[in-house]
């Protein structure tokens, strides 16, 4: 069963738009830039941490900065779910993983220092199933900000052409 969406207005889009984009944000500030007033706005915050919109507040950190030269994404064939989760959980170099269908059981994405580093996570991780990885060169897009979804915002990628 699907879990319940909760309503979301225009006035908390444009309040999870901020939020996404400055969560340090004042709830003053907040509120002058949606146009409400700050225990308005603080309310609908309140609110949609409670229905679960919002589940948290994070500090996006530069890997780079941290000493991580390398970003990578491993992929990892069929393996027993429970021993890949208890090696995700001992990775701290594991940043995100995610469980998917198709030929891999997992996409992981890593942050290590150098080659080294990451042959030692791979190798973890071989000893499980099949690998494959593939370094990030950039990423043009990370942390975009999400809107409610809208089935009004769906455009087919491909017109139809009929004979009419």
């Amino acid at each position: 069963m699907a879990a319940e969406i909760p309503e979301v207005d225009a006035y908390d889009s444009r309040i999870l738009a901020e939020l996404q984009a400055d969560a340090r944000i004042s709830m003053a500030e907040l509120g002058r830039r949606v146009h409400l007033s700050q225990p308005a706005v603080t309310e609908r915050v309140r609110k949609l941490e409670m229905q679960g919109v919002i589940r948290g507040y994070r500090a996006a950190v530069d890997l780079q900065r941290l000493g991580y030269g390398i970003r990578a994404i491993v992929r990892v064939g069929r393996a027993d779910y429970a021993r890949v989760v208890k090696l995700i959980g001992q990775t701290p170099e594991v940043i995100n993983a995610f469980n998917v269908t198709g030929e891999d059981s997992w996409i992981l994405e890593i942050a290590v220092i150098d080659v080294e580093h990451l042959d030692a996570v791979v190798t973890r991780f071989c000893l499980l199933a099949d690998t494959s990885t593939s370094i990030v060169l950039n990423m043009p897009r990370e942390h975009a900000p999400v809107s409610p979804a809208r089935r009004e915002n769906i455009r087919p990628a491909i017109r139809k052409v009929t004979g009419k």
